[in-house]
């Protein structure tokens, strides 16, 4: 139902703005970013001040603008976005830039603009602490069956388990697809956020939770269940996210790609990583030079 919402939203908003919207902030001096307040480390609400590592890249692209001609006194303004708003805020220009890690998918790409990633994303899944060994094992890929899967082979011992997904995300395409591949008989329970998702693991009412690994330990630990619950150290694929624009912002996305590209190669990205993830692998560190773009020559040599 949520995607079936997004691409309806797409269908109906997506109409040709009369100016891009790098122009529109030009004019009016100022910027609206928009973010999530439930998405931490990239995006959170303290206080009434947007924080994260995703808020922290997009407040370098901000630097970045107030370095260009006659835009020295930019105004910065934040509105928190739930996920079935952001698409309709970016198309109404109610905001310009989307500062929470979105997953880029080529569906999503038919309407928006996305930038270089930012974070080389990684599914994970959170059970309870007390989780059957069948199923850690299963989870933790140790258990496949090499053979035929028959219906009477496919739950080896296990009881019919739940595994919750956020409703519309790419989680949820995921894991009913991989299903069969878990080699258990599951039903896919839907859910409309992370903080639902985890509570369904506490209470019982899922056996697992599926979404990005670090948000899923992140909003763990501030379960008051805390104790019962665990992130697998398993991170089952990786996913490219990055920060959101209307379709067509090729100017605002250009001016982002360059900033962002500045932090992957200087190596400031390490320390901004660090701090929200802590060490980065020396896959990591490969994988944001591998994002970064050369500034090169507007026309190649022959």
């Amino acid at each position: 139902m949520r995607r079936l919402t997004w691409m309806l939203a797409c269908l109906l908003l997506a109409q040709p703005l009369a100016a891009q919207t790098l122009e529109q902030i030009r004019a009016s001096q100022s910027i609206t970013l928009g973010y999530m307040p439930n998405m931490a480390p990239f995006s959170a609400s303290a206080e009434g001040e947007p924080q994260g590592y995703s808020i922290e890249l997009c407040r370098r692209v901000t630097e970045r603008l107030r370095r260009e001609p006659g835009m020295a006194q930019l105004q910065v303004r934040y509105r928190a976005l739930q996920g079935q708003e952001i698409l309709p805020a970016l198309q109404r220009g109610e905001v310009d830039l989307m500062c929470s890690a979105l997953v880029e998918t080529l569906e999503r790409r038919q309407w928006v603009n996305f930038s270089l990633p930012i974070y080389p994303a990684g599914r994970g899944v959170l059970v309870r602490a007390d989780a059957s060994p069948s199923l850690l094992a299963v989870l933790n890929g140790k258990a496949a069956h090499t053979g035929p899967q028959w219906r009477a082979t496919i739950n080896r011992g296990l009881s019919p388990q739940r595994f919750a997904v956020i409703e519309g995300s790419t989680a949820e395409d995921w894991v009913r697809h991989k299903l069969r591949l878990f080699g258990v008989l599951a039903t896919v329970v839907p859910v409309q956020g992370l903080d639902e998702g985890v509570e369904q693991v506490a209470s019982g009412g899922a056996d697992a939770f599926f979404a990005d690994k670090v948000v899923l330990q992140n909003r763990a630990a501030l379960n008051e269940h805390a104790q019962e619950l665990q992130v697998l150290d398993r991170s089952f694929e990786l996913e490219p996210v990055g920060l959101v624009m209307r379709r067509g912002d090729d100017d605002l996305r250009l001016l982002v790609d360059r900033e962002l590209s500045l932090i992957y190669r200087s190596g400031e990205i390490e320390w901004l990583y660090r701090r929200y993830f802590g060490e980065p692998s020396a896959q990591v560190r490969q994988l944001f030079q591998a994002y970064s773009r050369p500034e090169g020559r507007a026309t190649p040599r022959p």
